[in-house]
């Protein structure tokens, strides 16, 4: 695993009404195919009275990929769901689109892009964020470089994970790998070399809301 991926950055839902079936968009980020099922069995029982409640995910370390359309006709409801994930890049996903019959039939293609807009419109406002190598540091810093010691962290992409004031202000901090040596190098010219960055680990995390 050592390629950037997008991943939903949020939960998101979505709902919109076409020919009197209400369609409802739900977007989870999950890790593996347990938290997929679970999460797909919450939506179903929130919705226990509904028509419909399919599903689709897709998952990146295992490469799963599976969906339902629970009782739709064949090829309407997951696949179109799915399509969307995978033509956005997306995986760690899960999408369950629920539907409330309205009492007027759509018929295949209209019931494709229902599924397919609900699905989408729910990751929208879910927002992607990318998956990436980051490294994680403590760095022991004096009171009085504090200020531009965060300041210098913006450009490179960092995030303060945490602060623990005593003697000095011990910060922890992740950057993307990538920025490591960036990173080592604006702590030196900011401190005259005195102050060094401490390794925690290094883990595939989420970064910021791409769109």
């Amino acid at each position: 695993m050592s390629e950037d991926y997008l991943v939903p950055f949020a939960e998101g839902e979505a709902e919109f009404t076409e020919k009197r079936s209400r369609f409802i968009g739900r977007v989870f980020y999950v890790e593996s195919e347990a938290q997929a099922r679970e999460r797909i069995e919450q939506v179903k029982k929130q919705h226990y009275d509904a028509r419909h409640n399919c599903w689709c995910y897709a998952l990146h370390d295992s490469g799963a990929v599976r969906y339902s359309d629970d009782g739709e006709p064949q090829g309407t409801a997951g696949q179109p769901m799915l399509g969307v994930f995978q033509r956005e890049g997306v995986e760690n996903v899960v999408c369950v689109v629920t539907r409330y019959f309205g009492g007027v039939l759509l018929g295949a293609g209209g019931l494709t892009r229902a599924y397919a807009k609900s699905a989408k419109d729910a990751l929208d406002a879910a927002g992607v964020a990318r998956m990436s190598l980051w490294a994680r540091y403590r760095v022991a810093c004096p009171y009085a470089l504090f200020e531009r010691f965060t300041r210098l962290l913006a450009p490179l992409g960092g995030v303060v994970e945490g602060t623990d004031y005593g003697a000095e202000i011990a910060v922890t901090l992740r950057v993307p790998k990538a920025c490591a040596g960036e990173l080592a190098a604006a702590l030196t010219e900011l401190s005259l070399g005195a102050l060094g960055a401490e390794l925690l680990g290094e883990a595939f995390l989420p970064g910021a809301r791409e769109r």
